[in-house]
């Protein structure tokens, strides 16, 4: 297997972490588990997962030879990473209400959807 294809595997294997631990981190939020969200490793981890998914992100970006602003799938993954952040963190952390925090994790999961669409099939899907 070629360098290339190993971080494009671990790319994928820690993007589908992420997306596993976002969704569970939701599922405690919306269960009112505050005691387990508050947990050191569930507050620590995400971070570090992240970091070496965008790194193997970058990375993968400079071996492809891609130029960020003339690759329209790539614009939109990371679109559509901005929007992930933003819903995200209103779905975990800043949302006021339940409700918000709810329909706000429903759309960063849409988002995240969409994100793996693209990065799968390389086509770009209107927002």
């Amino acid at each position: 297997m070629t360098p290339y294809l190993i971080l494009k595997h671990a790319h994928m294997g820690m993007a589908y972490l992420t997306i596993t631990l976002f969704a569970v981190r939701g599922g405690l939020m919306l269960a009112d588990k505050q005691s387990v969200l508050a947990m050191k490793p569930l507050r620590i981890l995400p971070h570090v997962i992240d970091t070496v998914l965008l790194a193997l992100g970058v990375t993968l970006v400079i071996l492809g030879g891609w130029p960020i602003l003339q690759t329209p799938w790539l614009l939109a993954k990371i679109a559509g990473l901005l929007a992930y952040v933003a819903l995200g963190t209103i779905a975990l952390k800043r949302g006021r209400t339940k409700q918000v925090r709810s329909i706000a994790l429903l759309a960063a999961l849409l988002v995240v959807g969409y994100i793996v669409l693209v990065a799968k099939t390389k086509l770009v899907l209107p927002f």
